[in-house]
């Protein structure tokens, strides 16, 4: 049976046009699919501009994380929303022939407000208003946020001259103005107007679907703009615009792209040309000319907005994550646990182990730094976590079962295992869920201390307002120096259950991950 293609969007109806617009193309090629729209983070918080929001990616997490879940095969975006770097197993698959790249205004009434200082302008997009603002200074931008309907519509309610959109989300849904005015001098968002369509890594089948889409001279560029972008260390925070075409006649790239102050006072620019093909640096080049000019210095600047809130982490975040912190929110971190890997009596592993149970990635690591992946025959191992999981398959071998939580996983070995033998690698810190109930079953247990968990708390200061937790354990360092009166975000409901016993406010994320945590805390402050 030919597999199905699930393609997951988000419910707009701009995003459905586009993920139909793939499907259309992939059915023409013979391929079966169905659309899962999925609701992002984007469209569910509306009263917040974009830019405040800080959250790289906020369009697009809720299909990564589906797709990581298996829930979906492919997702299809608005190339312009997808953060510079993919989450670790996603890739880029497919980007179709680009659209219109330019920006138009909507206009309220008629043109004249151009030559007066009053005007009033709306918009979402921290890159149009700062450019607004560098050629008309004496202008107002009012922040605009929704779907293109829910936007028009408040143009329509609202005492604003205009308002500004991207030209080929309008035409896609047939809702662009005859009387639109085109911004031809507003450089558009690196990759607006292009559609992305992004796979698992692994899954050759939807890669090889995908590929067949792709159009060359449109991922040329795209790719571009996009290191471009990223080398500018610029995400949703920051006013840059980009744009790459191929002159078809001298088979050259043509590259323009900008930085600017919030308030559009400062612009830097640059334009620069390189022979297709021999591109690679073209990205860079310009990049450091901008940075060359006080670019840096300008995001430096601009960087220094007040911050409303305050979190602290139990655990050291990378740069990456950092990057999903909200510009109006403080982070700072420490790993509250620290690791150190015991020496593994070389008897424990000497025959073959039927039944072996590992619950973190500590253990893994703990597990390999006494002995090779040849030394080790486990026959059955069982997991806890996505992540554990992955770095049991890709370094130990196949993982029988993997739940979320230990609980789930002690129910599921009690109905399989019968009064069979385990043996479990742990840390000399570690719950009694699963000993004790499989004890009670019947099924004999053997741990394996495999590590030790020491406490390395911090004293943090009263003006943070919540805490992240990743473990029972983070909880327990946190207390040695710290009164329970924060707001605690843990990683899950293990987590959760022992903050319950000291925190009044206890927040759970949906995933267990990192970024599901830091996530959880960016909603709970946006909504304050």
């Amino acid at each position: 049976m030919q597999k199905i293609i699930r393609i997951g969007t988000r419910e707009s109806e701009l995003a459905l046009w586009q993920a139909k617009k793939v499907q259309k193309q992939l059915e023409e090629l013979e391929y079966k699919t169905v659309i899962v729209p999925i609701k992002s983070t984007g469209d569910i918080i509306l009263d917040k501009p974009l830019y405040e929001l800080g959250i790289t990616g906020i369009f697009t997490k809720n299909l990564d994380v589906a797709m990581l879940n298996g829930d979906i095969d492919i997702a299809v975006h608005s190339m312009k929303d997808v953060p510079t770097v993919l989450p670790e197993g996603i890739i880029q698959a497919a980007v179709l022939k680009r659209g219109s790249y330019n920006d138009i205004l909507v206009l309220k009434d008629n043109e004249e407000f151009f030559g007066q200082p009053e005007g009033i302008i709306a918009t979402g997009s921290l890159r149009r208003k700062a450019m607004w603002l560098h050629r008309y200074p004496t202008h107002k931008v009012v922040d605009l946020r929704g779907n293109v309907n829910t936007r028009l519509q408040k143009l329509k309610n609202n005492n604003w001259n205009g308002a500004i959109f991207a030209a080929a989300g309008l035409e896609r849904i047939g809702l662009k103005p005859k009387d639109a005015i085109p911004l031809s001098w507003m450089l558009p968002a690196p990759a607006q107007g292009v559609i992305m369509i992004t796979a698992l890594e692994k899954d050759s089948y939807a890669k090889d679907a995908c590929e067949q889409l792709n159009h060359y001279e449109t991922q040329v560029c795209t790719g571009v703009e996009r290191d471009f972008l990223n080398r500018l260390e610029g995400g949703c925070t920051a006013p840059i615009g980009a744009l790459a075409y191929i002159d078809e006649k001298t088979q050259e790239v043509n590259f323009k792209g900008a930085l600017l102050s919030r308030d559009g006072k400062k612009k830097l620019s640059v334009a620069k040309t390189a022979k297709l093909g021999r591109h690679k640096f073209l990205a860079k080049d310009c990049a450091d000319y901008i940075i060359n000019r006080g670019g840096k210095q300008l995001m430096v600047e601009e960087e220094g907005i007040e911050k409303e809130f305050s979190i602290y982490s139990t655990k050291k975040l990378s740069e990456i994550q950092k990057k999903l912190i909200p510009a109006t929110v403080q982070i700072e971190d420490s790993d509250f646990i620290k690791i150190r890997f015991n020496r593994i009596a070389s008897k424990v592993v000497k025959n073959e182990i039927e039944n072996v149970i590992i619950t973190s990635q500590n253990g893994v690591e703990a597990v390999l730094n006494s002995f090779t992946k040849d030394e080790l025959q486990f026959q059955n191992i069982y997991c806890v976590g996505r992540r554990t999981k992955k770095l049991i398959e890709q370094r130990l071998g196949t993982v029988i079962k993997s739940e979320k939580n230990a609980e789930k996983l002690t129910s599921y070995l009690i109905d399989e295992l019968k009064e069979k033998e385990v043996t479990y690698f742990c840390s000399d810190l570690r719950l009694d869920t699963i000993p004790k109930k499989l004890s009670e079953k019947g099924i004999t247990v053997h741990e394996v201390e495999a590590y030790k968990t020491m406490y390395s708390p911090v004293k943090i200061e009263e003006k943070v307002d919540g805490v992240l937790f990743y473990s029972p354990s983070t909880i327990t360092s946190y207390l040695q120096k710290n009164a329970p009166n924060k707001i605690a975000f843990c990683i899950g409901e293990s987590t959760a259950k022992e903050a319950r016993k000291h925190f009044e406010n206890v927040q759970v994320a949906k995933m267990p991950t990192v970024e599901a945590v830091i996530e959880l805390a960016n909603s709970y402050f946006i909504k304050e």
